[in-house]
């Protein structure tokens, strides 16, 4: 008898090995991938509490940029023809429409780039005198306690 193996019984005698470290690589890639998912997730969701408005925006422009990089399809051409366009049209006019009407109630509430410049400077200030006041108030207390 001879010890000698086919290669199709040493590739079966070596496959255990190889599948496991297959399996133990696609286990890794994907609790990799599930761990940047809900970190990615998460981070997403605290980026919309603090602005929603940019969030909607940035959501509107992606499906505007997806709906333009999707080719049109034969099925689309025929049950929407004409109306297609008036559809496309439309929907521009809303978008435009609603740009429009939102720029021009910011700034009738004031709610502009230079005024939230000048409200955050402004916070600092009123920080920075409510730190210097408080200051000497504790100071004023100690010396008054130390006479």
């Amino acid at each position: 008898m001879t010890t000698r193996q086919t290669k199709s019984e040493s590739a079966e005698a070596g496959s255990p090995g190889l599948r496991d470290r297959a399996a133990d690589a696609y286990e890794g890639a994907r609790e990799r991938a599930i761990e940047t998912y809900d970190a990615t997730r998460s981070k997403a969701k605290e980026g919309v509490g603090e602005t929603p408005l940019m969030a909607l925006g940035g959501g509107l422009a992606l499906g505007a940029l997806l709906a333009a990089l999707l080719p049109r399809t034969k099925a689309e051409d025929k049950l929407l023809g004409p109306v297609g366009g008036r559809i496309t049209g439309g929907a521009k006019a809303a978008a435009e429409a609603a740009r429009d009407a939102g720029r021009e109630k910011l700034t009738e509430l004031n709610i502009t780039r230079d005024a939230g410049t000048s409200a955050v400077q402004s916070l600092f200030k009123g920080l920075g005198d409510a730190a210097r006041v408080s200051g000497e108030a504790a100071l004023g207390a100690v010396r008054k306690k130390d006479q």
